[in-house]
């Protein structure tokens, strides 16, 4: 399903389509794409606090929010899963993170 929609995210980058609101986004160009990739982060975020039907739905913005700005950045998912795959199975110690103290 993500590369179907990334497949689709990429043909309208090369094939525009008038009216399409994932047109408008890379009309607009990388600081309007960042800005909505924050936005959805945030609402992501306030939904976890709320119910998870909610947060379903916000969630599904930011992935596709995310892999406009990767289609803008010419990053595959390939590449992405070649990055996920380098960590699978590797332990961090707590120690090594930052302590997140205010939420």
């Amino acid at each position: 399903m993500l590369n179907d929609l990334y497949a689709e995210i990429l043909d309208r980058k090369n094939n525009p389509k008038e009216g399409s609101y994932t047109n408008y986004l890379f009309d607009k160009g990388l600081d309007k794409i960042l800005k909505k990739v924050g936005e959805e982060a945030a609402e992501v975020i306030i939904a976890a606090k709320n119910n998870n039907q909610e947060l379903i739905y916000e969630s599904a913005d930011l992935l596709y929010h995310l892999l406009v700005l990767m289609v803008e950045k010419d990053i595959t998912l390939e590449e992405l899963k070649t990055e996920l795959d380098t960590r699978v199975g590797k332990l961090s110690k707590t120690q090594d993170r930052k302590q997140i103290d205010k939420i």
